[in-house]
């Protein structure tokens, strides 16, 4: 059996091995890839695996159908959305995913996003830097705020519970309604969770549903005062309406960590040069800890497939 590693997956060379050797030990071949968006290219490292393993680089449908012995897609991410999983679904090819890797990493970047943003901490920095005082420069505090999570799976869940213990109160709103959730979560729908919320954080999947769903009229809904942190999927906002509402004061203050693309971005993007904007570059996920939890996960995903045992199913 081979199987095609097509992207790093974030941990040592070391780690990776002992991740390795009790498949190698039973005869599997592993190759490696450095990231690429050429479809040739793939297409020729990839043509006659039995397994892929990739993290998010993108991996269409037409690079997927030139792979013949191709059985099982390992993706070391928690969306799917950049694979072509047409191809998948034509083929019977088993598709897997790692979610759950990434909890705690995603929820305290969001937390740091709103105490940087609520600070000033870029700002006051460089006044500092620069010989300079506060002036201006007040911050507010969480406790007594109220947060809106759209998304209340394992991460919205997560983040939910760090905002509890800071002393915010808690909107949330999903596509259905959760039966278990804690007493502190008031779940409501998404116009009350946009009106009422000071800070809205963006958790949910990207589909057809949510595509856009953060618009001018959305983001009209909101506060002026308020803040928005997405760390979902770029296109869930539409990114010229959130520039704008930053230019207009529609909205105080935005934390973006996903684009309509993946970076490097166009340092011409309007929402690299709007007011008030926390960026970077899809890091939410990317801490030491979750890079090695997301591998593990990956190889014991490897390991249930081979075993007839599917779990962590995407299909």
């Amino acid at each position: 059996m081979k199987v095609v590693i097509m992207e790093s997956l974030g941990i040592s060379e070391k780690e990776l091995k002992e991740c390795q050797k009790p498949f190698e030990e039973k005869g599997v071949v592993f190759e490696s890839y450095a990231k690429t968006s050429d479809k040739d290219t793939l297409i020729a490292e990839a043509g006659d695996a039995d397994a892929m393993i990739l993290a998010n680089m993108p991996m269409s449908a037409d690079v997927l159908r030139a792979c013949p012995n191709l059985k099982f897609i390992d993706i070391a991410f928690t969306g799917v959305d950049h694979v072509g999983l047409e191809a998948a679904k034509e083929r019977w090819i088993a598709v897997s995913n790692a979610s759950g890797y990434s909890n705690e990493a995603v929820s305290e970047l969001v937390l740091g996003m709103v105490l940087s943003l609520a600070r000033n901490m870029r700002e006051v920095e460089g006044r500092c830097r620069d010989g300079k005082t506060k002036d201006g420069l007040v911050g507010w505090e969480l406790k007594g705020k109220t947060v809106g999570i759209i998304g209340l799976g394992k991460i919205g869940s997560r983040t939910a519970e760090l905002f509890h213990a800071f002393g915010c109160d808690i909107l949330a709103q999903s596509r259905t309604i959760h039966k278990e959730v804690p007493p502190y979560v008031k779940q409501v729908p998404q116009e009350e969770l946009l009106a009422k919320s000071d800070i809205v954080v963006l958790h949910c999947p990207l589909n057809d549903s949510t595509r856009g769903m953060i618009d001018a009229n959305k983001l009209a809904m909101m506060k002026t005062s308020a803040m928005l942190i997405n760390v979902a999927r770029g296109p869930v906002v539409v990114e010229k309406d959130l520039a704008e509402a930053l230019e207009n004061g529609v909205i105080a203050c935005a934390g973006i960590d996903v684009f309509d693309k993946e970076p490097p971005l166009d340092v011409e993007s309007p929402i690299l040069h709007a007011p008030n904007v926390l960026v970077t570059p899809h890091v939410a996920f990317a801490t030491k800890e979750s890079m090695s939890l997301r591998a593990k996960i990956v190889f014991e995903n490897l390991q249930s497939w081979m075993e007839g045992k599917q779990i962590n199913v995407v299909m």
